[in-house]
């Protein structure tokens, strides 16, 4: 069986197997070759900030985020406000948010961003949710779900435009056919502090990523291949 995190879970169990072992070997691997690796990721993060192909698709995924106070935080509603958008558009039929119980919230980040997109017009009929996943790989694992038991072939994938990147290379590694959709109007402000600290931190984790895949290929371990891919 698949490893996924419990709700709630904390960084470490977040992990799940081989994840302590690859994250040692993303760190141990910016030290030894003086940072280069994340020079290289943060030029991949900011070329995918830039990157928008919003084209005629089966649904829209919006990406999950951590609620604040039970309600969507301000990252969370700008990934919401623009799927809306997209959804009026004309591009897609159907939003599907992601997120489970994550934090101390009451409820889970999917149906905190149904209920917004409702709030704000789009029908209940046009929503659906995958409400189990605690991070990012499994947001995109889990609506994989979603999409072979729906039939759909295409996606658009909404989240913050620095988290971009890294979330197309999680779908390109689940086979999912994603288009990029980056929210804009996601804090924090373009080219401020704020912003270049999570260029920084999306830059590690897009290496954490491929280090990880490298790692558990040459492994050979199934299990660890069966999240990613």
């Amino acid at each position: 069986m698949v490893y996924t995190a419990p709700a709630r879970s904390g960084f470490w169990k977040k992990l799940g197997p081989g994840g302590f072992a690859s994250f040692t070997l993303t760190c141990l691997s910016v030290v030894v070759l003086l940072g280069l690796p994340l020079l290289w990721r943060m030029i991949q993060v900011l070329r995918g900030a830039r990157e928008d192909a919003s084209v005629l698709s089966d649904a829209i995924l919006v990406l999950g985020r951590k609620l604040e106070s039970d309600r969507p935080s301000p990252v969370f509603v700008a990934r919401l406000a623009y799927a809306q958008s997209l959804w009026r558009a004309g591009l897609a039929p159907r939003i599907l948010v992601a997120g489970g119980l994550t934090g101390r919230a009451s409820l889970s980040e999917a149906e905190a961003g149904r209920a917004w997109l409702m709030d704000h017009g789009v029908p209940p009929e046009a929503v659906l949710t995958e409400d189990q996943s605690q991070h990012t790989l499994e947001n995109l694992f889990l609506a994989r779900q979603t999409l072979r038991a729906e039939g759909w072939a295409t996606l658009l994938l909404v989240s913050d435009p620095l988290h971009m990147a890294r979330a197309m290379a999680l779908a390109q590694g689940l086979g999912l056919a994603t288009r990029p959709a980056p929210a804009l109007a996601c804090p924090p402000k373009k080219g401020g502090p704020g912003w270049w600290k999570r260029a920084v931190f999306e830059a590690f984790f897009l290496h954490w990523y491929r280090t990880g895949l490298l790692y558990s290929r040459l492994l050979g371990s199934k299990r660890q291949l069966e999240r990613v891919t």
